[in-house]
């Protein structure tokens, strides 16, 4: 079932009441009729030549068993006593018919309410169909009797059994929306964490000259201005996930719909940076368009916490050098600072935002490494692996 168009909300509301899609329910209408027709269908022919009178009301019961089953997937109850009461006609009709033959669409209509219904509805439904069980005794002995009850319980069991993978897709889906909305967490954590922490750097240094050069007051002001637009901008992108979806294909009126995150946006992310007084240099090398949505998204937000942890914690750091190679198999992304080493303290990004870095890598498939450099300086180096997009 394709459920990339719901929300899961709406999906999860769908599987608690047991609704199957109008195409399953096709579907499984369509399956159940072939073998009714295919198995039933045929036994009441061949039995039906030596009862010519009774054969067509025999023939009409078997398709209003058929016609009954395009509802099972909304009443599988009601469907299941129709399907029981014709069946048991049509065995009264032509005994040359078994019993677990002529209930075969019964069976079916109780192996789906099994699945779609709660277990204490099927259990009575199961019961029930066991009632007709001295019939099959009397019809075929003991035989018969066991071959009846094993056909109603294995019908019950299929249902139970396609219940339990019901469920087990339905503890994926919450599994998957809540690391959806760990991530989001994470990408409302990346930006509002670097763009204060240039903003708090940007607000110091336009205090200190604040008296003797305005002008330059006056940039890293419009810069603290920039930073912070950009942060709603990403933060309104980043909240839209938990919009409805109608809400999402209108906007807002004027609103402005930006593009997000994406490695070919690191000049933006390197002004914001120097506008600080420190230096970046950005290079490139290989063709970075058409990259997985999620890579382009980790190696940029990659390259955003490295350079917030060279703003931060970075001793004496006045110059980073970021690189990004896209070779044919994957995108590799350093990040370099030439901070010293502080004596007796944590590295650079040792905390939340080096493991946010790592956890990054690691969901699209890619490794990270961070250290100190022999010479000086720290770096960030990722590896991400990419399948490219035509």
């Amino acid at each position: 079932m394709d459920l990339s168009s719901q929300r899961p909300d709406e999906v999860f509301a769908g599987e608690v009441r047991g609704e199957l899609s109008p195409r399953t329910a096709r579907r499984l209408w369509r399956g159940s009729a072939g073998t009714v027709l295919a198995v039933l269908g045929t036994s009441v022919l061949v039995a039906g030549t030596d009862h010519g009178r009774r054969l067509p009301f025999a023939v009409a019961l078997v398709l209003a068993q058929v016609w009954a089953l395009r509802w099972q997937a909304r009443a599988p109850a009601r469907v299941l006593a129709v399907n029981a009461v014709t069946g048991l006609a049509v065995w009264g009709l032509l005994a040359e018919v078994t019993l677990t033959g002529a209930l075969l669409a019964a069976q079916i209509s109780l192996c789906v309410l099994s699945a779609i219904r709660p277990r204490r509805v099927s259990a009575w439904a199961l019961a029930a169909m066991c009632l007709p069980a001295p019939l099959a005794f009397g019809a075929g002995g003991p035989a018969g009797l066991a071959v009846y009850l094993l056909t109603v319980a294995l019908a019950w069991t299929a249902g139970q059994w396609r219940r339990a993978q019901r469920e087990r897709t339905r503890a994926e889906m919450r599994r998957a929306v809540v690391e959806e909305r760990a991530r989001i967490a994470r990408e409302v954590h990346d930006v509002v964490a670097h763009t204060l922490s240039v903003m708090v750097v940007q607000a110091g240094a336009a205090d200190d000259v604040f008296t003797d050069r305005p002008e330059q007051a006056r940039a890293a002001l419009r810069a603290i201005e920039t930073g912070a637009r950009s942060a709603l901008g990403e933060l309104r992108l980043l909240l839209r996930a938990f919009r409805p979806e109608a809400e999402v294909e209108a906007g807002e009126p004027g609103e402005r719909r930006d593009p997000g995150p994406s490695l070919a946006r690191l000049d933006e992310l390197a002004d914001s940076v120097r506008a600080t007084g420190m230096t970046v240099h950005v290079h490139r090398e290989g063709v970075t368009g058409g990259l997985p949505a999620a890579v382009d998204l980790a190696g940029y937000r990659i390259v955003q916490e490295a350079l917030t942890n060279a703003l931060r914690h970075a001793a004496g750091a006045d110059e980073v050098r970021v690189r990004v190679m896209a070779e044919e198999d994957c995108v590799r992304v350093t990040v370099t600072d030439n901070g010293r080493e502080v004596q007796g303290g944590s590295a650079p990004g040792a905390g939340r935002g080096l493991l946010g870095m790592k956890e990054r890598a690691r969901l699209v498939g890619g490794s990270l490494r961070a250290g100190p450099l022999a010479g000086g300086g720290f770096e960030v180096a990722a590896r991400l692996p990419v399948e490219r997009v035509s």
